[in-house]
């Protein structure tokens, strides 16, 4: 099977060097935090992971992060995608600073991979082999600890979420039950970097195998 990778794209990126009292309300921004670095994508899974990694390149935290509902293909706008993640810092430099790194992960960073020609049956299976501190948070783990990232449609997730937890020495943290806000499923598995890195693998090789046989038993 030939796999076709699909890149995300950060559509936006904006920066607010000192947040109004007003906003820092509404959005339960911490005392400490200053500026606010806004960025949206137009894949949100990939878009999580690339705010976590701006946290660990830069003196920033996530202060906001969402899904959009129905995913890209369905946007509010030509800059919305399916998501949008907010970094806050205690200076403009620092901020801009993860916004770069957020934006550069989401544009050449992991990426979905389509298993028709069409680019419509895709799958997400990264290994983050040291977590920021936005997923370690969202995963209940010490920050720098492994995780495998893995997102697929419904059906195909929860199939290739029991291989991969059988086949490797990993436990679930974070259970994405179908349908997401983009209506998708699957999960975030923790374990040693070599066990996430086997996890991730057998998930994708279980979500080609469905796509080439959606009837068949494995």
């Amino acid at each position: 099977m030939r796999l076709q990778r699909l890149p995300a794209q950060a559509l936006a990126s904006q920066l607010i060097p000192n947040v109004d009292e007003g906003l820092r309300e509404a959005l339960k921004v911490p005392d400490h935090v200053k500026s606010l670095g806004l960025v949206t994508s137009t894949s949100d899974d990939v878009g999580y992971t690339a705010i976590d990694e701006a946290t660990k390149m830069a003196a920033v935290e996530v202060v906001y992060a969402k899904s959009f509902y129905a995913g890209a293909a369905h946007a509010s706008g030509p800059l919305s995608g399916e998501f949008i993640g907010i970094l806050g810092g205690a200076t403009p430099s620092e901020v801009k600073s993860g916004l770069e790194v957020a934006v550069r992960m989401i544009n050449e960073g992991p990426a979905f991979y389509a298993v028709d020609e069409a680019g419509n049956h895709a799958y997400f299976a990264h290994t983050i082999s040291r977590t920021g501190s936005f997923l370690s948070s969202l995963a209940g783990i010490e920050t720098g600890e492994s995780l495998a990232y893995l997102i697929a449609p419904p059906l195909e997730a929860m199939v290739g979420l029991d291989a991969a937890l059988k086949a490797a020495d990993v436990r679930i943290c974070v259970f994405y039950g179908p349908p997401t806000e983009t209506n998708f499923g699957g999960g975030l598995l923790t374990g040693s970097q070599s066990s996430c890195k086997a996890a991730a693998e057998v998930f994708a090789d279980t979500i080609q195998k469905i796509a080439q046989y959606p009837h068949k038993m494995f």
